[in-house]
């Protein structure tokens, strides 16, 4: 039996090391390792990574709780703010509002999601993706620190 078991590990080992490509391999040399490709963003059956999607607030959701986002990009010259944060999918997950506290010195803002009222008695799937936003600031950001009000 110890003879199979190892058997089966050394099979597994061997399969988990082999890959398949769709396009011919770069040259290797001493010098310069392979190059390693993300099989979630690059594979010819997946495409390119997506970029986020973009959501506005709904201000119907039920629910609803706060969200930290991930990520806060000042843009059009600082009196915007384009927040990226994961969530779930439409409509069991809709961006419900966004709240913004301006001070001297910082921009609180926090996401608030929920379920659509649309999702009742609907099977909702467990998926993450990545969605984005963007807010206007009453003043351009200046020097002032972005923070995240769900933290």
């Amino acid at each position: 039996m110890t003879a199979t078991v190892l058997a089966g590990c050394l099979v597994l080992a061997a399969g988990c090391g082999a890959a398949t490509s769709a396009s011919p391999a770069a040259p290797t040399t001493p010098d310069k390792p392979p190059a390693v490709t993300d099989p979630v963003t690059t594979t010819p059956s997946t495409g390119p990574a997506k970029s986020p999607k973009p959501v506005k607030p709904t201000g119907d959701a039920v629910n609803v709780r706060k969200v930290r986002w991930t990520k806060a990009k000042p843009v059009s010259k600082g009196r915007k703010v384009q927040l990226t944060w994961w969530s779930g999918v439409a409509p069991c997950t809709v961006l419900d509002r966004v709240k913004v506290v301006e001070t001297a010195k910082k921009v609180t803002i926090t996401l608030y999601e929920g379920a659509s009222p649309k999702a009742k008695d609907m099977a909702c799937i467990m998926i993450a993706i990545e969605k984005t936003t963007t807010v206007t600031l009453k003043k351009p950001l200046g020097k002032r620190k972005i923070v995240d009000g769900a933290k």
